[in-house]
């Protein structure tokens, strides 16, 4: 049995998740949005810091949301669920059949174990979009957002990235459209979107921590949100002490500048949301968010340099102390902007 989807536009994009939904809400809804815009409706914004030394790398920052693609949709009023499976064999089962009538599905894993993309180190939470299969040659045919066209994946690739047997997994998480209609008014999705984004980064909403605890189990310190900034801040003046430092620097610095955040830890894709949502519903975001957003996002930038340059002299205090006040700024701009 093989089966391929004709009629899906992937459009490639800076982002795998806002590339995966962008596409998949035109598809579904024919909706034309752009993916600044979709982030931002997704309250796409936020900051895990992990630690846990079951897990590689055992520090990870990431800055966005878990649930950005299923809060986009919810902010739209779309009917769109993502479900998590802990049977390996059920969970290629039931998107095979999704396929099969014509429908493709969100799918989520780590991108360190598709072997259409060669990467070189654990990345959780991948977003990429199935298009079809062929039982025959136990290939899966995917939408990712770095090629307009579909990349075959071994069955036994996909199945690995989507439910690894170490680190942080996310459990065959797959995503389904169940209407296409849109019920509320885009000035009512960006108000709902902008309200969950504060209540998150503020810590009122602490969703992201909770499923991180289900994904990356026991042994795993995380905190979120502005918590999650300042306790990177303090955990990174001591980075110099760890025998991984130059390790986990380098790899942090590319998890805010280079691993598909649109640079600037995804502040960048949020400042253009912002400013976007001020033309659609002007007067509902406050005059100075923008430049806020701008200022954080060039600050993360930098930052991502700081640790670059301190992994060659791993050594160097003062390196970490400078990064730390660096993050002790990003802090007071996000609390600013935020709260």
């Amino acid at each position: 049995m093989k089966a391929m989807i004709e009629n899906y536009k992937n459009i490639p994009g800076k982002h795998c998740g806002t590339t995966a939904m962008k596409n998949l809400l035109f598809h579904y809804c024919g909706l034309e949005l752009s993916e600044d815009a979709v982030f931002g409706l997704g309250s796409g914004i936020e900051f895990l810091h992990i630690r846990g030394e079951n897990i590689d790398p055992a520090v990870v920052a990431v800055g966005r949301s878990i649930t950005m693609e299923a809060d986009a949709a919810s902010a739209l009023g779309i009917d769109y669920t993502e479900t998590i499976e802990q049977d390996n064999d059920r969970a290629w089962e039931v998107v095979r059949a999704e396929i099969m009538e014509n429908r493709p599905v969100m799918l989520t894993g780590d991108i360190f174990f598709l072997d259409y993309r060669n990467y070189k180190v654990r990345f959780p939470a991948h977003r990429f979009v199935l298009v079809g299969f062929d039982d025959d040659k136990k290939i899966a045919y995917i939408a990712d957002r770095v090629d307009p066209a579909p990349q075959p994946c071994s069955y036994s690739a996909l199945r690995e990235s989507r439910n690894p047997d170490s680190g942080i997994t996310t459990l065959n998480l797959w995503g389904k459209f169940h209407g296409t209609t849109m019920k509320n008014t885009m000035v009512e999705a960006i108000k709902t979107a902008v309200q969950t984004t504060s209540e998150r980064m503020t810590g009122r909403d602490n969703i992201s921590e909770e499923l991180f605890k289900t994904a990356a189990g026991p042994g795993t310190v995380i905190s979120t949100g502005l918590e999650g900034i300042k306790t990177f801040g303090s955990d990174i003046r001591l980075f110099y002490e760890r025998p991984d430092v130059a390790r986990l620097a380098v790899y942090i610095s590319n998890c805010l500048e280079k691993f598909g955040t649109g640079g600037g830890n995804f502040r960048k894709m949020y400042a253009e949301f912002l400013r976007w949502a001020d033309a659609v519903a002007p007067g509902l975001i406050r005059p100075d968010a923008v430049s806020l957003a701008e200022k954080s996002a060039d600050l993360w930038t930098r930052v991502a340099a700081m640790l670059e340059k301190a992994s060659k002299a791993p050594e160097k205090k003062e390196a970490w102390a400078d990064i730390g006040d660096a993050v002790e700024k990003i802090f007071e701009t996000e609390a600013e902007l935020f709260e």
